[in-house]
């Protein structure tokens, strides 16, 4: 593992300059999921101003990122499909620069319909995205094998590594799957919240860039745990920052480290999520990578995910150029 941690030229990138959102069709609290995701909120509104809020946020999330540099495809949710948690799209795909796209088995029911590889291959190929194959891991879901996505693990591609906190929608099984299936090695932990409820996804307390990553430490109780996760990152290349309980509650653990052809390293993560980190933290980050704060509170409370969740990345080649036929 010391050779793969050391990385090579000619590795993957580590951070994406394209991202897939999906605008939602209908949002509200999603009651399939409210039982492991504790940061989902009930607010008191009508489900029009609901659905009003999300897509201000959406839209004002997207203009951000596009204003960086950053290429956003946007796919529509499937209006007849009532899927709540649309917009969170990285738990049921991820991409790769071999040109394989995977999909995920997940826990909810009304979440797997969300799952429309034929609607987002037309889109990446719109946008001149190549898919060479589809790897459909979605019938572990009836062993009960879940692991959702870039919510579930937290890829290092350029070193082969994915994190994954083991929770009722991580299951050891599907990580160790999806990283023989990408050659990578599983670094697997468990965490909790202060209330001793397990993480319910590894992307609200981590998130890995190029030379830096966040990670809540203290949320790995087991001291060993804690240290092969911390020393492994380290190990890496990764300069670590450690962010507390509360300011995982803030959506702090929530961010995306991103890589903008205009702008060069970005990380993009929420206004609440900023607000959280104190000045030595904040100056840290900026050192890091350019903050591309995004407001979305409504999304973040109630449907308990944040601006990560929200972008998929999109890692996969340009496809060939189709040559002209002679008159």
């Amino acid at each position: 593992m010391a050779d793969r941690q050391a990385g090579h030229a000619d590795a993957p990138r580590q951070c994406a300059s394209a991202v897939v959102m999906v605008r939602p069709a209908t949002f509200y609290s999603n009651p399939e999921t409210s039982d492991t995701n504790q940061f989902q909120r009930a607010i008191p509104s009508s489900a029009a101003e609901t659905l009003a809020s999300a897509h201000a946020e959406f839209d004002g999330a997207v203009d951000r990122l596009m204003q960086a540099g950053i290429e956003v495809m946007v796919m529509a949710a499937d209006p007849l499909a009532d899927t709540p948690d649309a917009l969170f799209p990285n738990n049921w795909f991820s991409t790769h620069a071999d040109g394989r796209l995977l999909l995920y088995p997940m826990a909810a029911l009304n979440r797997r319909r969300e799952r429309r590889p034929d609607a987002l291959q037309a889109l990446l190929l719109s946008h001149g995205y190549s898919v060479a194959s589809v790897l459909d891991l979605s019938a572990l879901e009836q062993v009960d094998c879940l692991v959702e996505g870039t919510g579930s693990l937290i890829f290092d591609r350029r070193t082969g590594l994915a994190y994954a906190s083991l929770s009722a929608r991580t299951h050891p099984e599907g990580v160790t799957r999806v990283a023989q299936a990408l050659g990578y090695d599983a670094v697997i932990f468990q965490a909790h919240d202060v209330h001793g409820r397990p993480v319910y996804h590894t992307n609200v307390m981590m998130a890995v860039g190029d030379s830096a990553a966040l990670l809540a430490d203290g949320l790995i109780q087991d001291p060993a745990e804690r240290a092969r996760v911390v020393d492994t990152l380290v190990a890496s290349g990764k300069e670590v920052l450690s962010l507390s309980a509360s300011q995982v509650d803030e959506f702090a653990g929530n961010a995306l480290f991103l890589d903008s052809p205009t702008q060069g390293p970005c990380i993009a993560l929420s206004e609440r999520a900023y607000k959280s980190l104190d000045g030595r933290q904040q100056q840290w980050l900026q050192r890091q990578a350019s903050p591309l704060i995004v407001t979305v509170p409504t999304i973040e409370r109630l449907g308990g995910g944040g601006i990560r969740c929200m972008l998929a990345e999109i890692f996969l080649p340009k496809a060939a150029p189709r040559l002209a036929m002679p008159p």
